[in-house]
Parts: structure tokens; C-alpha cells; sequence
């Protein structure tokens, strides 16, 4: 899909088919979520991101049916059709936002998401513990999405992030890597 329909496909997606929620409610609630995590974990910020990761996945392997179902998307051709859709249409639709898709590997199996704005971010402050600008990835749960919407399209990816805005960075980048391609496999008492 190219890259200008996708962004056409998205906005129109947005304002007409998707039931919307208010934004500071989400930030709020997604940030007392982390809050309680931290709290959890005893501010061991990796099990933290683990955790993140892993809803997110959940919930990824969920919204890929929404997703479908309200975009009337085709599947897509390669890797970078599945990029320029993610970015335009699946960001689009479910948080409003679009970053931007950069950074492609030679081999075309890995590419960045660059976000200029996000909206799980707004209002936060990491804890002031010498740790969490380190070792906190607080948007994680983007990354879990990821992977769980992709596996359900048989894409294995590895996301995670390289920087961060709340880390003191210019910008917040998500890396993707595309590690296989999973083939449609038949139970094995299934014919």
C-alpha cells in the first residue's frame, strides 16, 4: 500500500470507524498501571519492561482482529508495506498518532519507528532513583503490541526501543526486526 493511501486509509479510519476515549484518561490510567509495576517489582526496571512487554503482546494478539475488521486492510506484501501500514493506519487508528518509518536495513528486515508525539508519555516524569532514565522503557507495552499483532499475521519480530524522550533523547525510536516468517502449520492430528 503506498505510502500517502495509507495515510488517507488511516485518518478516514479514525474519523469515522473508531469509537474514541479520552486521552488524558488513557495516559493516566496507563501511567498508574506502571506506577504499580514499579511498585511491584521493587523498582527492578527490567522485570518491569518484561511485564510491559508481555501485555503488550497480549493485547497485540487481540487487536489485530479490531484492526481488520475496521480497516478492511488486505494483507500486506512485504515488510515494508507491513511498516508504512502499522505507521499509518494502526497508530493512526488506535492512538491518533503517526511516526514515521525509518532507518531501513540493507537486508530490509529491520526499520525504525521515529515518534514525534506520544501520547502515553504525556504527563510523565520518571522516577528520580538514578535507575529509571536508564533502565525504564516506559512505552514498553508498544513493543508487546507489536509483536503479538505481527505474530498473527506470521511475522516474528523482535521490538524494542533505542531511545527515548523521557530518557533525555531528542527523539523516541522503536526498532523492529523481522526474525522469520512463520509458516501456516496444521495441528499435527489435524488433516
Amino acid at each position: 500500500m503506498a505510502s500517502t493511501k495509507a495515510a488517507r486509509v488511516g485518518e478516514e479510519i479514525w474519523k469515522t470507524r473508531v469509537d474514541k476515549v479520552n486521552a488524558e484518561l488513557v495516559t493516566l490510567t496507563y501511567g498508574t498501571m506502571v506506577a504499580q509495576l514499579c511498585s511491584d517489582f521493587d523498582n527492578n526496571y527490567g522485570e518491569v519492561n518484561k511485564q510491559l512487554d508481555r501485555m503488550g503482546y497480549n493485547i497485540g494478539m487481540r487487536l489485530v482482529e479490531d484492526f481488520f475488521a475496521k480497516s478492511g486492510v488486505q494483507r500486506c506484501a512485504n515488510l515494508r508495506d507491513t511498516a508504512e501500514t502499522i505507521a499509518k493506519i494502526g497508530f493512526k487508528m488506535f492512538l491518533n498518532i503517526t511516526p514515521t518509518v525509518a532507518n531501513w536495513s540493507s537486508d530490509s528486515k529491520q526499520f525504525s519507528l521515529i515518534f514525534e508525539e506520544n501520547p502515553l508519555a504525556d504527563f510523565v516524569e520518571l522516577p528520580d532513583d538514578g535507575r529509571a532514565q536508564d533502565e525504564l522503557w516506559y512505552s514498553n507495552i508498544l513493543c508487546g503490541i507489536l509483536r503479538g499483532a505481527l505474530e498473527m499475521v506470521q511475522m516474528q519480530v523482535e521490538a524494542h526501543y533505542v531511545s527515548d524522550i523521557l530518557r533525555g533523547s531528542d527523539t523516541t525510536e522503536m526498532r523492529i526486526t523481522l526474525l522469520r516468517y512463520i509458516d501456516d502449520e496444521m495441528p499435527p492430528d489435524d488433516e
